[in-house]
């Protein structure tokens, strides 16, 4: 049997960095006020002539050093953002040009803050079915250029950066499961109002900005997660007490902390950076899983559970032996 394994993580994070005392001085809202509610303590913000494309660049040489390959290796690129530099062309075929990558399939993918777990599924697929022998799969967002900020219940929980991920075939077990999800009855509770079909003339205009419904949102997403968690599981044939890590979408402390509890998880086998980089979106898994294992916490044979949750709504998992 062929499993995706990954063989090399790596993230970007931009230089500027806001902190929540940075925000009180712009925005009606307190340090206090925000950790209590969201876990931000600080996130990182692009430089204004800075694009999505530029931090997968940064992202993927990490990756691709770690996995110890070259750019002639790589025969697939899927990059999930919400924020990409331009209409068209996708992301991923900036990024293969920019690192020399020869021509291949790249795609862009597009499910909100779940649009990384929706790309490494796709590229687990191609893995499995024998058309790839090497992929770069990258989450990335410059999400604070969408954000209002004088709206202290948005504002405060974003932040950009990408991560990316080196994944190849293997006849260890990597990958066990994936399962996406998606269900546009949600839209309203958490939405960008401009597109490039849709009110396109208010684009740079106040009436540009995230719109989101908080406590509605809380709830359909801790329920949403758990349950995917545990069909994640039960698809495995593992129980709870094998997993080894949770590696959750970085959204927000509580939905965090109900999720593993939906799993019997101590949070001591959750991966935590929201505190470090808010909701960082697309990117916010793959940081997070890079975090984990540079630290040296997920270590190989480990099971570890990702998953994440986004505007549409769209959620999904993958479990994996690292």
């Amino acid at each position: 049997m062929i499993y995706t394994k990954i063989a090399g993580t790596g993230r970007y994070l931009p230089e500027k960095i806001l902190t929540n005392f940075d925000l009180e001085k712009i925005v009606d809202t307190t340090d206090e006020w925000i950790r209590t509610r969201t876990g931000v303590e600080r996130r990182h913000a692009v430089a204004p002539d800075q694009t999505t494309s530029d931090m997968c660049v940064e992202a993927a040489k990490e990756a691709m050093e770690a996995a110890g390959v070259a750019p002639e290796d790589i025969d697939f690129i899927a990059i999930g953002t919400t924020s990409p530099d331009l209409i068209f062309p996708n992301v991923a075929t900036l990024v293969q040009h920019r690192l020399g990558i020869p021509a291949c399939p790249s795609i862009g993918m597009e499910a909100a803050c779940t649009s990384f777990i929706y790309a490494l599924t796709t590229v687990d697929k191609f893995i499995k079915a024998g058309e790839v022998k090497c992929a770069l799969v990258i989450g990335a967002e410059c999400i604070t250029k969408l954000v209002d900020w004088s709206d202290r219940n948005t504002c405060v929980l974003f932040g950009d950066g990408a991560g990316a991920v080196i994944v190849k075939p293997s006849e260890e077990p990597g990958i066990l499961t994936t399962h996406l999800c998606a269900d546009g009855q949600y839209k309203d509770l958490l939405y960008y109002p401009v597109g490039a079909s849709n009110q396109l003339e208010k684009a740079g205009t106040d009436e540009a900005s995230i719109m989101m419904t908080g406590k509605e949102v809380f709830k359909v997403a801790v329920s949403k997660l758990g349950d995917i968690a545990l069909q994640a599981l039960e698809s495995a044939g593992v129980s709870k007490e094998e997993l080894d890590w949770l590696v959750p979408h970085q959204a927000n402390i509580r939905i965090i902390q109900a999720t593993a509890k939906r799993l019997d998880l101590p949070m001591e086998k959750v991966i935590v950076t929201v505190q470090d980089h808010g909701n960082t979106s697309a990117a916010s898994v793959p940081m997070a899983l890079d975090v984990g294992i540079r630290d040296g916490r997920i270590k190989p044979g480990q099971l570890v559970l990702m998953e994440a949750f986004g505007g549409g709504f769209t959620w999904g998992s993958v479990l994996m032996r690292l």
